[in-house]
């Protein structure tokens, strides 16, 4: 089973895509998308609608893990995420995935058995389970690949 895993973001939507074969866990890739503020919101709106459905196509994923929103105190940044997360959403039905969404603290839990666990601990333990060198880089990717490890661990396959 193939996971897209997408941490939400205006300005960077972190993904990433992540295996599990017989048990085994594996990252096929990961990476971000990112807009330019000096671009119209509809313009970063379809650059991150268009990088998506690339991402789908390429890696035919089976399921979309997408990581909830949380309580934002700026109002006008909870709507601009949220538009991100709709168009998401779109191109993960478009393509006919199975569509998953996690809070952060799940997606916490799931990785580090902690859900207050701060972003670093997160990010440590995506290294750690993924027996990697370093942590991906930049951040919002490797809270994909957390998102993704949330799903593969939440789902009975």
């Amino acid at each position: 089973m193939k996971v897209l895993g997408i941490d939400v973001g205006f300005a960077i939507t972190g993904w990433s895509i992540v295996e599990k074969e017989r048990g085994v866990l594996s990252i096929i890739d990961y990476g971000v998308i990112t807009t330019s503020p000096k671009e119209s919101l509809p313009a970063r709106l379809y650059e991150i609608y268009d990088g998506l459905k690339h991402i789908i196509k390429k890696y035919k994923p089976d399921h979309c893990a997408v990581e909830s929103l949380f309580y934002f105190k700026n109002q006008k940044t909870v709507i601009d995420v949220a538009q991100v997360r709709g168009i998401i959403l779109l191109a993960a039905q478009e393509k006919k995935l199975n569509i998953f969404n996690y809070t952060p603290l799940q997606v916490k839990i799931a990785v580090t058995g902690y859900g207050r666990a701060e972003k670093k601990q997160v990010q440590e333990m995506v290294k750690k389970i993924f027996n990697l060198l370093e942590i991906p880089k930049p951040d919002d990717a490797a809270d994909a690949i957390a998102v993704s490890f949330c799903h593969l661990n939440s789902i009975k396959t």
